[in-house]
């Protein structure tokens, strides 16, 4: 069959999305401090944009893009002035001014001894940073201050080089350390035996038993029930079946209590005291006030670069030809869809939180047990906006309400039919209910999964399956009746 080449024509129907359009989406799905991040970002690209100063330039630039113009009025800033201008008494001033006697009259900043340091001999910024120190760290401080020979340091390097951030260490470690090492298992154990006296008391153990015996024993616990308990019935002590371990060692249950209390102080995450992860607090990037009858939406912008077009080059592009003008239109161009992108984002980030506090008005009002359950289609059809969209409004996204922070996902629930057929309930309003009931209960009998849904079908009127109440508890991290209960 022989080849040959010819053209066609033929209409067909896509969907491109521009560089443009898959900017706003970006932004649109950023958290608060991923937008700052990404804003900074842009004004180190970017030379067209700059950060606002004065809050009238941001105003300005905010009504004409909430309006749809196309140019963003700008303010000039005052052009510095050039010494050429100046008249003849400012040069004269300038000539006059003793400035060797002012730089000698302000070192107070500076240390007597810098004065004659050269700026090129001081170290780097770079050179004075540090880092929190973790685990690791701390351990092969350690590790160098110990008495261990070279050849034992390099084995205890390799090991510690396997320490989690709880201090724990796999199974397996004696083994793979002794093949790498071309040493005997029996040599890699003792240098993990002298790793274990650490501080921490407990790290470089390989399992939460071994653990919990190096503490015993820094205790003086070098026999006994205690001991014996970790080392055989931990599984016991879980479940809270302390009766179990009472007929297998013969001894009293007082006795059993004794000794599982000492070891509920012990510690099985000896590392985690040592972690360099500082906590992350969250940003709230919406506030939701109450003010008497009604409520107040503000969005959070503190910290938040305002930005404006360069004045500068807008008048270097008046006078520009080919390749720069072409350069400077092009980045004009995106500085003012970034610009525009960033306040349809915080527009359509308060449209949707207008649209929840519409639909969940009892929650703000009353708390988490009038929450009603809602859908993204519902406030999408309520906003005029795809459905997609409010999904991506509503990721890593933060309210602070009167009834405490919330992301905006939080609001969007599936429902629970009550029982005598009036509103349906919002899951997370039942996850509510099964919390305050066990934070309530009696410690020595606390109330099975079937006594959860008895109580919430008496109490509220809801109709909820045994199997829903356990996967509720479980998401919440509720432990079972049998480990709950207290038997002292």
């Amino acid at each position: 069959m022989a080849l040959e080449l010819k053209q066609s024509q033929r209409m067909m129907q896509s969907l491109v999305m521009t560089p443009q359009l898959q900017q706003a989406i970006k932004l649109l799905q950023l958290s608060r401090l991923e937008l700052v991040t990404a804003i900074q970002a842009e004004l180190e690209e970017n030379p067209v944009l700059e950060e606002a100063v004065e809050a009238g330039d941001e105003k300005a630039q905010g009504e004409a893009l909430a309006e749809g113009l196309v140019e963003v009025p700008m303010e000039a800033s005052a052009p510095a002035q050039d010494p050429e201008t100046k008249t003849g008494d400012e040069k004269k001033a300038v000539e006059d001014f003793d400035w060797e006697s002012y730089f000698e009259s302000n070192r107070f900043a500076l240390p007597p001894s810098a004065s004659s340091i050269d700026p090129d001999d001081l170290p780097s910024y770079e050179a004075t940073l540090t880092h929190k120190e973790n685990l690791h760290d701390h351990l092969m401080w350690l590790l160098g201050m110990s008495e261990l020979s070279d050849e034992e340091k390099k084995v205890g390097e390799r090991i510690l080089g396997e320490v989690d951030e709880d201090g724990y260490l796999p199974e397996d470690i004696c083994q793979r350390v002794a093949d790498e090492a071309q040493q005997s298992l029996d040599y890699v154990e003792q240098v993990l035996r002298a790793l274990q006296t650490f501080d921490p008391i407990g790290v470089c153990a390989r399992s939460l038993s071994e653990c919990l015996t190096l503490q015993a024993l820094h205790l003086g616990h070098t026999e006994g029930l205690v001991l014996q308990i970790i080392q055989q019935y931990l599984h016991c002590v879980e479940k809270r079946n302390l009766q179990q371990i009472a007929r297998e060692t013969k001894d009293p249950l007082e006795a059993i209590i004794a000794a599982v209390k000492i070891i509920e102080q012990m510690d099985p995450k000896p590392g985690r005291h040592h972690s360099d992860q500082d906590a992350q607090y969250i940003t709230p990037d919406i506030y939701v006030y109450r003010m008497g009858e009604e409520f107040q939406i503000v969005l959070n912008e503190d910290g938040m670069p305002k930005l404006k077009i360069s004045q500068y080059y807008k008048d270097v592009m008046a006078g520009a030809r080919g390749e720069t003008k072409g350069y400077i239109q092009d980045k004009l161009r995106s500085a003012v869809w970034l610009i525009r992108s960033i306040h349809q984002r915080q527009r359509t980030i308060y449209r949707v939180m207008e649209s929840i506090l519409k639909f969940q008005r009892p929650f703000f009002e009353h708390g988490v047990e009038h929450l009603k359950p809602l859908i993204l289609r519902q406030v999408a059809d309520d906003i005029g906006m795809h459905e997609s969209t409010v999904s991506r409004v509503t990721s890593n996204k933060y309210v602070h309400t009167p009834q405490g922070i919330f992301e905006l996902k939080y609001f969007f629930n599936s429902s629970i039919s009550s029982s005598d057929g009036s509103d349906d309930v919002a899951s997370e309003a039942v996850k509510n209910m099964i919390k305050q009931l066990v934070e309530k209960e009696d410690g020595k009998r606390p109330l099975s999964d079937q006594k959860l849904v008895s109580a919430i079908r008496d109490k509220h009127n809801i109709d909820i399956a045994r199997r829903t109440v356990a996967k509720y508890r479980e998401m919440m991290g509720i432990l079972s009746s049998a480990k709950r209960k207290k038997l002292y």
